[in-house]
């Protein structure tokens, strides 16, 4: 008997739809999917959780590579965690598959080469970001988000107990709902 297909989704933000990765993936016999950044694993719940459950002749389907990690070294030792335990790997956007046996000559220059890419690609983004910061700074125009209090915290609580929206309590605060998902969180 052959194994599953098991989909791995990623998006970065809590905001963000995974549709279109899920339909990318095709048919699947179960989705995993993060909603978080991809620059580390350490809190990806459904990574860990989709390679405690993988098995033997199984294949893991990822629409593309960027979305299991952007750090080459990551990437690596994800993929090779997810074929040590007996599964294949299969980059679907790539047309890439890594096994137990390894990955065809092809298949394993490219995925050197896109992984490489991928994580240039996230070290340009910080760059300009930190460069669009250091600019707004010097003309006085970059404000960070303001640290919400206790007793701001305690508001927010209240507010969300009481059913209101957290996209209304964020407009409230004037602050983007990720600060009121991480007030909440304290």
């Amino acid at each position: 008997m052959s194994g599953q297909v098991v989909g791995y989704v990623r998006v970065s933000a809590a905001d963000q739809n995974p549709q279109r990765q899920i339909e990318v993936l095709g048919e699947c016999n179960k989705v995993f999917t993060d909603k978080i950044s991809g620059k580390s694993r350490a809190k990806r719940q459904a990574l860990a959780e989709l390679l405690e459950y993988i098995r033997d002749d199984d294949t893991v389907r990822i629409a593309s590579m960027d979305r299991l990690g952007r750090d080459t070294r990551d990437l690596y030792n994800i993929v090779a965690e997810i074929t040590d335990k007996g599964a294949a790997v299969q980059f679907v956007n790539e047309n890439i598959t890594v096994d137990k046996n390894g990955a065809s000559p092809m298949d394993s220059l490219m995925l050197g080469i896109l992984a490489a890419f991928a994580e240039f690609e996230r070290r340009r983004i910080r760059e300009r970001q930190a460069e669009g910061i250091a600019i707004a700074k010097a003309k006085g125009k970059y404000a960070q988000q303001p640290a919400f209090s206790d007793k701001d915290v305690e508001q927010v609580k209240a507010l969300v107990d009481l059913g209101y929206p957290k996209t209304e309590i964020a407009k409230q605060f004037q602050v983007s709902r990720q600060t009121i998902y991480n007030a909440l969180k304290r």
